[in-house]
């Protein structure tokens, strides 16, 4: 049982989920659960998703914890984890055509009457274009430029080389300004016609 006078820390709870505490895992999940959610959020396009990828994510961190070397604060590993899994779960998602298309239209048929509606209009053609890259792509383009995250955290939390983390973000952002360019210009065409 844990002590409520005296917060214990991460490393104190998870010895006592690895004797078998089920409340001390109950309260690792609380400790982190927000931290989870906030990184889960970008990548999943649903609530069902969001919670699917959370219980996921929470799974691999209790089968995980006799691997966890404490070496690392324990939010760092799960976000790692976190991340690890969304990009499994981005890599498994099989977007149809018909989506795709239904997405388009809805972009293009969408008004813009003020500021606040045209920036909301431009969040939502930018998370288009950010869903139509590669899962990799996504990946790094999410954690660098939505989660502000240099180049090192990427690397770390991907287990990638930095050089990697940077071509792939070079290569991402090449991507995500060829697909905009694209959708603009079927934007002006409809227009024209």
């Amino acid at each position: 049982m844990i002590d409520t006078n005296e917060e214990p820390d991460d490393v104190h709870l998870i010895n006592a989920v690895l004797s078998g505490s089920d409340e001390a895992f109950a309260e690792l999940i609380r400790r982190h659960k927000r931290k989870v959610f906030l990184i889960v959020s970008k990548f999943s396009r649903s609530s069902d998703e969001l919670d699917d990828i959370c219980q996921d994510i929470f799974i691999k961190v209790y089968q995980g914890l006799k691997k966890y070397r404490a070496d690392a604060p324990f939010e760092h590993w799960i976000s790692k984890i976190a991340v690890n899994t969304c990009y499994d779960a981005l890599r498994r998602r099989k977007r149809s055509v018909e989506e795709v298309q239904i997405e388009k239209v809805d972009f293009l048929l969408g008004t813009t009457d003020n500021a606040e509606s045209l920036g909301n209009r431009a969040w939502e053609i930018l998370k288009n274009g950010i869903s139509r890259l590669k899962a990799e792509d996504r990946l790094v383009v999410t954690l660098i430029n939505l989660e502000e995250k240099s180049v090192r955290e990427v690397a770390e939390l991907t287990g990638w080389s930095e050089a990697k983390v940077k071509v792939r973000a070079f290569r991402a952002r090449k991507e995500l300004k060829r697909i905009m360019e694209v959708d603009y210009e079927d934007r002006s065409a409809r227009r024209q016609a």
